[in-house]
């Protein structure tokens, strides 16, 4: 993607979070399985994406999820797309695990989050039962839930990479401590991550989209508590560099931050962002955040994000009414 589109393009920062429809699965020449959506009959895309959520309703879950709602309805949104951590603190035990309906199905009630999810796995998903998470059973449940491994979603727009990041971490094989990881169809890990990095470059190789965008759940740089995760940024980031990926999307942090290297490779760090890019609409948002601010302090944060990017904020008076509503925030701002 040129990069005097993305800078001619505009941004706005915002609050919040997370969707219906059979997603239709077409072949693909890799071993990523590809979904496609079309977009809006005018080209655009609206969608939220979430991260590190399910909390059985608490710890801002329930707020979030309203204004998610609010929000949602005002950009009718077509899609949601989770980076994972999606049932805490163990992932599910079975597809029998009620928290798969009083995390999701009971807490993203409003009309206009009744759209397909896609989701990706986090850390705490490992800890249960995976497979349960990946399982057509729970689709069965709720028709809005699609959870793989990685895979692909094209928008005509835009392609999506959902990348299985988890694995990657070397330190949850050889040093798990008190947890436990449900390795089941992964390990080896060598052969899992070498079979998923040469599958996702063949299919970055084939996107011909507008705008490529990789989604996972692992931070690839961070200032905040994870910090950077060295095994995407050896392994990962250098398949994203070949390949003209224009954003990595992720959570794990907890926290709110925008990262741009020197080589102006765009790092979308822990969710909170909406941005208005072509047609595309993306609105990220953190459900559980590691410490509230005040609304001054969230205005403060949006001001700050207005300096970092190297565009002008377009929206000021949406953020202003997004700005009265208190969801927690963090500071890091790396510009």
């Amino acid at each position: 993607m040129a990069l005097a589109a993305l800078q001619s393009a505009a941004l706005a920062v915002i609050v919040l979070a997370a969707v219906t429809m059979a997603p239709a699965f077409v072949p693909c020449s890799a071993e990523l399985q590809r979904f496609e959506r079309s977009p809006k009959p005018d080209g655009s895309l609206s969608l939220l994406v979430i991260g590190d959520w399910g909390r059985n309703g608490l710890f801002n879950q329930s707020e979030v999820a309203f204004q998610m709602g609010r929000i949602g309805d005002e950009l009718d949104i077509d899609l949601v797309i989770s980076t994972g951590d999606n049932f805490y603190e163990h992932g599910l035990a079975g597809v029998d695990d009620k928290r798969f309906e009083e995390s999701f199905s009971n807490v993203y009630t409003a009309k206009s989050l009744q759209k397909q999810w896609y989701s990706v796995l986090g850390n705490h998903d490992y800890r249960g039962n995976v497979l349960a998470q990946l399982s057509p059973v729970l689709r069965s449940i709720d028709g809005r839930w699609l959870c793989l491994r990685s895979f692909i979603l094209n928008a005509e727009i835009v392609d999506f990479f959902f990348v299985d990041t988890t694995p990657f971490q070397e330190s949850y094989w050889t040093n798990p401590g008190k947890h436990h990881y449900d390795w089941r169809e992964v390990a080896p890990r060598g052969t899992y991550i070498s079979n998923l990095l040469k599958d996702l470059d063949a299919a970055l190789k084939e996107s011909t989209a507008p705008w490529k965008i990789v989604v996972g759940h692992h931070t690839m740089k961070s200032v905040s508590e994870h910090g950077d995760t060295p095994e995407l940024l050896t392994l990962l980031l250098p398949v994203l560099k070949s390949n003209g990926v224009d954003l990595y999307v992720n959570g794990h942090d907890h926290c709110l931050e925008h990262i741009s290297s020197n080589d102006r490779h765009k790092i979308l760090v822990s969710l909170l962002l909406l941005r208005q890019i072509y047609r595309l609409h993306l609105l990220i948002a953190s459900s559980l955040p590691r410490q509230s601010n005040s609304v001054s302090d969230q205005w403060r944060w949006l001001q700050g994000m207005e300096r970092c990017f190297p565009f002008k904020l377009r929206q000021a008076s949406f953020l202003l009414r997004w700005a009265r509503i208190h969801v927690p925030a963090a500071h890091q701002v790396s510009c």
